[in-house]
């Protein structure tokens, strides 16, 4: 019993030493022992796309004759994906992030950086915004005088403005002699959706409904937010990470980012080879008949499917990935520049095409692939193959966007 007792005793202090051991040099080649545990992640609402081979380009005859999508083989690297279009609600939690941190900065709720000059405060965000009691301090926030509709109490959205950045790896990669500072780059974007775009895109059709309603009514919490340009998307992406990496448990992860259109293809097609649409058939119907997608099925036809405009971002079947309308509802933005001719000469290994278009920039340079087809679209934009595009900086009511985030390691298995 006692010498049980002495063992007892003397366990704490073997495991002191066996630690303290681990961070000695040894002289042995053992790697560095403290290194954080890695087991992965699981990231809420997305699926895990394995890496893999596809055949790109369209899936039937190009009748176009464009020949913008010639065939090409080429391997993706493994990522998750966000299984539906980001919402109305997700991105609301973005912009209210955005309303929240200008009432902390006028409130001065702020903590010194720790971490970086001692210069520079960072917003408390322990702290909370009671926009009730705090009201007069917060008034700049909201609509004044001839600005006010109806005497509504309503935040002004042109203040709603989120700085981001990015970083030039390709140019740090070709620029040896440039300094670190050239490499980043600083944007300022207004964040809230172009809720007039719904009235914009169409003459003569009354869609005010839409305007007043869509983005803030409950009633489209689960649809597909729309009316953000392609710089609206990345900097909500660069704000997912920063999220993400604030409450996450110390070992970061790749950055969230939207995908390049061939990330997108190859989800799309759900693991089935030169598949024409997402769930694999040649047709957009079932065998009863049902419509298997929201889109356009005839002139002047929108409510056959079921959806007049938009419908929820799970609204049809997932495809053998688990992703929500990767054909039909809305169109989507990616990552990459559009070239007509970009299949002759991008890469076979994670092609990936970029152009970073200035305002001053002629409006061709500004082109980005979107894909997918939306809710007015005809059949021919739902197809996998069908590429298609937009300006950067224009807002659509029926372009969205979903996150990926690049998967590290060979293969989820691993771990």
């Amino acid at each position: 019993m006692k010498k049980l007792q002495k063992l007892l005793l003397l366990l704490p202090l073997l495991a002191v030493v066996a630690v303290s051991c681990g961070r000695k040099e040894s002289g042995q080649l053992v790697g560095v022992t403290d290194r954080p545990k890695w087991k992965g992640i699981n990231p809420y609402g997305m699926v895990y796309v394995p890496s893999g081979t596809l055949h790109v380009g369209t899936g039937d005859e190009d009748l176009s004759r464009t020949l913008v999508a010639r065939p090409k083989s080429i391997s993706i690297q493994g990522f998750f994906m966000d299984d539906t279009e980001i919402t109305n609600n997700e991105y609301r939690q973005f912009v209210q992030w955005v309303s929240d941190s200008l009432a902390h900065e006028t409130l001065q709720h702020y903590v010194e950086d720790e971490e970086g000059d001692g210069d520079k405060q960072l917003i408390d965000w322990d702290q909370d915004v009671d926009w009730e009691d705090n009201a007069e301090e917060l008034q700049d926030l909201y609509y004044q005088g001839n600005e006010r509709f109806a005497g509504r109490k309503e935040i002004d959205v042109t203040k709603l403005v989120f700085e981001y950045q990015w970083y030039d790896w390709q140019r740090a990669a070709h620029d040896r002699n440039s300094n670190r500072t050239s490499h980043i780059h600083k944007e300022k974007i207004k964040v809230y959706p172009d809720t007039l775009s719904w009235i914009r895109d169409y003459a003569y059709s009354y869609n005010e409904p839409m305007t007043r309603n869509y983005f803030w009514h409950p009633a489209f919490d689960d649809y597909p937010v729309v009316g953000v340009n392609w710089k609206m998307a990345k900097a909500f992406c660069y704000w997912r990470t920063k999220v993400w990496n604030m409450y996450g448990d110390g070992v970061t992860s790749e950055d969230f980012r939207l995908p390049t259109e061939h990330e997108w293809e190859y989800a799309a097609r759900g693991g089935r080879e030169e598949a024409p649409y997402p769930w694999g058939a040649y047709y957009t119907r079932n065998a009863k008949g049902c419509l298997l997608a929201n889109f356009k099925p005839g002139r002047g036809n929108y409510p056959e499917d079921g959806g007049l405009y938009t419908v929820k971002a799970d609204g049809y079947y997932p495809n053998d990935y688990g992703l929500y309308c990767m054909a039909g509802n809305v169109a989507e933005w990616t990552e990459t520049a559009y070239f007509e001719n970009a299949y002759s000469f991008m890469h076979d290994l994670n092609p990936d095409i970029r152009y970073d278009a200035k305002d001053e920039d002629p409006q061709t340079y500004k082109r980005k692939v979107i894909r997918g087809g939306s809710w007015k679209d005809v059949a021919f934009f739902l197809q996998t193959g069908t590429r298609s595009w937009e300006y950067q900086d224009t807002t659509k009511c029926y372009i969205g966007f979903r996150c990926v985030l690049t998967f590290l390691g060979r293969s989820i298995n691993d771990f």
